[in-house]
C-alpha cells in the first residue's frame, strides 16, 4: 500500500484525463475527508464540470444542499482550466494527508 503517491500535471497543462483521474483517485482515499474538505472538492468539481452556479438556492431546511450550493457559489468566475487545477491540487493535498488504497 502506497500512502503518499501523488500525480503531477503534464507540463502544467490540465486536461480532462488528469481531472477525471483525480476524481477517481479521490474515491480511494484511506479516510473520508471531513465535511469542509468534501465541500471544497464539490465546489471545484462542479465549477470544472458545469461552470458558474446559476441554480436557485435549495430550500430553507435543506442544510446539506445549501452547503453544497454555497461551496459551488464560492467558485463562481473561476475558469474550467483553473477549477481543474484547483481540484487536482486539492486531491493531491488530500492524498498526502490521508493516503490512498491501491
Amino acid at each position: 500500500m502506497e500512502n503518499s503517491k501523488t500525480f503531477s500535471l503534464a507540463s502544467g497543462n490540465v486536461n480532462s484525463n488528469e481531472f477525471n483521474l483525480a476524481a477517481d483517485i479521490v474515491k480511494k482515499l484511506i479516510k473520508t475527508p471531513d465535511n469542509d474538505e468534501l465541500l471544497h472538492l464539490y465546489g471545484f468539481y462542479k465549477q470544472a464540470t458545469v461552470g458558474d452556479n446559476n441554480q436557485p438556492a435549495p430550500g430553507f431546511l435543506d442544510f446539506k444542499g445549501k452547503s453544497k450550493h454555497n461551496a459551488w457559489l464560492q467558485c463562481k468566475g473561476i475558469s474550467v482550466f483553473d477549477s481543474e487545477i484547483k481540484y487536482i491540487t486539492y486531491v493531491n493535498e488530500l492524498i498526502k494527508k490521508y493516503g490512498i488504497n491501491q
